[in-house]
């Protein structure tokens, strides 16, 4: 069995209420029963609710790297504040007595033995396939596909007729009742599955109804737009031609997919070669913001990989209608060894998700391993950051981590990171949803402002033509000291 810790009990907690809710049922003796199975691997218990019978909660861990939590309890959440209860019980180191395990869930056990054993069994032969270039691919409805991609196509056109109403019209023409219009189009394009290029659309059309400030958002406007079109204009070249070659699979290479509304699943994925295994995964930095075209809240993390440097991103979006019911993303302090990671199509910091996984604490030898991947030349940095801000489709923001010989306090105002080798990068916060961290480093000391590695996030400003990097985290031979958490 796993280590149980608090720390583990509150990364699983779909919130911070539902934490709160788990603690209050120990504080409070809400527990009848504290039983743990004879091999340690199961924790089960009865805990007062609000009916006459005790609520009855488990946490099973005979597959620690993804343990499975059941209750009787109504709850729509889950892990329910009853399953937490009992974990924090035992992670605060609550008397538990030994018990045999209950028959319903040695049932469910063998249920899931059976289930597991046919999953892997369907993995293996994937995966002996495409070995041998066999490997057996998923039967398409032809018929059921040409009409989806006409269906995509049309919502193609809609939405270039709206960005042509937008260009033609001319920015500072969009007041009020223009983009009420435009909204009600957007609306439209939820019938095209097109669900990505209405965000793209709505995203623009919510910036032009802002009334204050409205010279200072023209640049950006028109950077959405010019952003707009590029997309629209290589959605259709790619429908087209799917269209016109029914055998031709889904772009997995790029962003495309996903950008006009494309979830991936973990079988396709796979199935591309984006699956890696035994992955060990450290976080840098973490922040939280509200995508009001998306109508999400957006969690956003950032990773390196201790395998081979590689800077990842884990996003996960909890739509305002059902956030209570999906967990909410936080920092993470331990390193995450993943089972199986997967990578999403993207470019310099993809998108990954893993399933299955345990987790240890951070140790000396990791803070050594993520130096080390650190890039020690800001020129070499700002080459690749500008090859990938020229595709119009890349993440506007990418984030690198980069070696400092020191960070300092520049003339012209702000602070600078210096790399030792002659490079400079002006230190400055970027806005938007990303919070303000650049003035965080005058809390610093010495030893956390020389000789480390810092991870930086780049933007462009559109205004000055400047490249700006803000920092998220510094890197040290002791710690990683976060700005963004």
């Amino acid at each position: 069995m796993m280590t149980v810790t608090e720390a583990f009990v509150d990364s699983i907690a779909l919130n911070a209420a539902a934490a709160k809710n788990g603690r209050d049922l120990v504080k409070k003796n809400s527990f009848a029963e504290l039983n743990q199975s004879e091999d340690g691997r199961l924790l089960f218990g009865a805990c007062k609710g609000s009916g006459k019978e005790p609520y009855r909660c488990s946490a099973d861990f005979v597959k620690p790297e993804s343990p499975v939590y059941r209750c009787s309890c109504p709850s729509r959440q889950f892990p329910c504040k009853h399953v937490l209860g009992l974990l924090y019980a035992f992670a605060q180191g609550r008397a538990f007595e030994a018990a045999a395990v209950p028959e319903d869930i040695a049932d469910k056990r063998e249920k899931a033995e059976k289930r597991e054993e046919k999953r892997e069994e369907k993995k293996q032969a994937e995966a002996e396939g495409a070995a041998s270039g066999a490997a057996p691919r998923k039967k398409t409805n032809k018929a059921a596909l040409a009409k989806k991609l006409a269906a995509q196509l049309e919502g193609v056109e809609l939405a270039r007729k709206l960005a042509l109403q937008i260009a033609q019209g001319g920015i500072a023409s969009v007041d009020a009742a223009m983009a009420r219009l435009l909204e009600q189009q957007i609306k439209q394009l939820g019938s095209y599955y097109v669900p990505g290029l209405a965000a793209s659309a709505e995203s623009l059309v919510r910036l032009l109804r802002q009334t204050d400030g409205r010279d200072a958002i023209y640049t950006e406007a028109v950077d959405q737009l010019t952003a707009l079109h590029a997309l629209l204009n290589r959605s259709a070249d790619y429908l087209n031609a799917r269209l016109a070659d029914p055998e031709r699979g889904p772009d997995a290479a790029t962003v495309l997919e996903e950008r006009i509304g494309h979830a991936w699943q973990l079988a396709e994925l796979r199935e591309h070669g984006r699956a890696a295994t035994d992955v060990e995964l450290a976080q840098l930095a973490f922040y939280s913001y509200a995508d009001e075209a998306r109508g999400e809240y957006v969690d956003e993390g950032f990773w390196v990989s201790l395998h081979d440097g590689a800077v990842v991103r884990t996003v996960t979006y909890r739509p305002f209608r059902a956030a209570k019911y999906i967990k909410e993303e936080d920092s993470f302090f331990q390193v995450i060894a993943a089972k199986e990671l997967f990578a999403y199509p993207g470019g310099l910091n993809p998108r990954v998700r893993w399933e299955e996984s345990l987790m240890r604490e951070l140790s000396a030898g990791d803070l050594g391993r993520i130096a080390a991947c650190a890039l020690p030349a800001v020129n070499e940095a700002l080459k690749i950051v500008k090859n990938e801000l020229k595709n119009p489709l890349a993440v506007k923001r990418p984030a690198m981590l980069l070696r400092a010989s020191r960070l300092t306090a520049a003339s012209e105002g702000g602070y600078a990171l210096e790399d030792g080798r002659g490079g400079r990068l002006a230190l400055d916060d970027l806005g938007g949803a990303l919070p303000p961290t650049t003035r965080l480093l005058e809390l610093l000391g010495p030893g956390q402002l020389a000789d480390v590695a810092v991870l930086v996030m780049f933007g462009h400003d559109l205004d000055t033509g400047r490249l700006t990097a803000q920092p998220l985290s510094i890197v040290t031979e002791q710690e990683i000291v976060r700005l963004a958490f």
